[in-house]
């Protein structure tokens, strides 16, 4: 499937996009991200991160409006500080779409949002997931070992963060935000 990739949105996400957001889960790397398995608990999990208390979800949308991703800014505490997370669709994968969101999602939270200090971890086994991070500014800050566990086995995690001061490259492409 073709995707209109040339100008990025963020925004939130619609019941009308459940059933991509079911498909998005079908694809096997997905399979442990937010308990997705149907239409049904896609329009549920669309329900929950709708109106949180203390982040922000948002579809990665491409130029036609059809959700390619998602990046988000959740646990937000009275310290300004706040964990980022992001998926992509496995079509688009290596084509900077995460990157591109995740540094104006970076940009939004530090300056609109207000927060001092973005936070994020990623499996070590997953290189593509820590080069989004580097190239969204992200800082290596350490590993945890062990951290997470999926299907009996272990994975240790290694942590990024970013600071308001840290410099900020701008995305490759133009990225719209609707908050």
């Amino acid at each position: 499937m073709g995707y209109a990739l040339g100008e990025l949105g963020l925004r939130r996400w619609r019941t009308a996009d459940a059933l991509r957001l079911a498909a998005a889960h079908q694809d096997p790397e997905m399979r442990t991200q937010g308990g997705i398995v149907d239409r049904a608990s896609a329009v549920d999990w669309i329900g929950r991160v709708a109106d949180l208390d203390n982040g922000h979800v948002y579809a990665v949308a491409d130029a036609d409006d059809h959700p390619i991703g998602c990046v988000a800014v959740t646990n937000i505490d009275r310290h300004q500080v706040g964990w980022t997370w992001y998926w992509t669709l496995a079509d688009v994968r290596g084509q900077g779409v995460a990157r591109d969101a995740l540094r104006a999602l970076a940009d939004w939270a530090h300056h609109d949002a207000g927060l001092y200090r973005l936070e994020l971890g990623h499996r070590l086994n997953n290189p593509a997931s820590c080069a989004v991070a580097a190239g969204a500014g992200f800082l290596s800050e350490g590993l945890e070992r062990q951290r997470l566990a999926y299907d009996g086995s272990r994975y240790d995690v290694e942590r990024h963060a970013r600071l308001i001061t840290d410099p900020l490259t701008p995305p490759e492409r133009r990225v719209s935000i609707s908050v």
